[in-house]
């Protein structure tokens, strides 16, 4: 995957599920892309109407720490976010997400300013900020981990392969 998108939010270190998507929507709203016109509601009002397809949202350490709802990265996926790149992630949210096919980057993001154009390389493990001419390494995707998020998630994984397909 290769794809240059804007930065969106600058987050502080440890954004909690309740940032992302308000719990007062856990049990209210069900439909994914209602979810996602709230995300970030309680931070920054009218966030959903920034994002475009494709787009990346970076963060500081401990992204999506706090209650275990998977309606956070959920909400996050249908706003058209393609990928999170932050300095690390809370390890129900890393999870909830990979389950979910949304794409979770841990890289230095101390050298990525609102605005930057961004270009990422799979298969290098590498995010280029083309605005400033730098190559971040980020923490390489497992290699079952890159699969399932190719396929879109958990579901869609086990719907086309019949299962957990572990190569020897």
């Amino acid at each position: 995957m290769k794809n240059i998108a804007h930065r969106l939010l600058k987050a502080q270190d440890n954004i909690n599920t309740d940032y992302i998507i308000s719990g007062r929507y856990k049990f209210r709203v069900q439909d994914p892309h209602e979810l996602a016109r709230h995300a970030f509601e309680d931070i920054e009002e009218n966030f959903y109407e920034r994002i475009k397809k494709g787009d990346f949202l970076v963060s500081g350490e401990n992204f999506g720490c706090g209650s275990s709802r998977e309606q956070a990265p959920l909400a996050l996926k249908a706003t058209g976010i393609r990928a999170v790149v932050a300095k690390g992630f809370a390890r129900i949210f890393y999870r909830n997400a990979l389950n979910l096919g949304l794409y979770l980057l841990e890289c230095n993001t101390n050298y990525i300013d609102d605005g930057n154009e961004l270009e990422l390389d799979l298969d290098k493990n590498v995010l280029k900020n083309k605005s400033k001419g730098l190559n971040i390494a980020f923490k390489p995707i497992p290699s079952l981990a890159k699969k399932i998020l190719e396929e879109g998630g958990m579901v869609e994984y086990f719907k086309k392969h019949g299962g957990l397909k572990v190569e020897a």
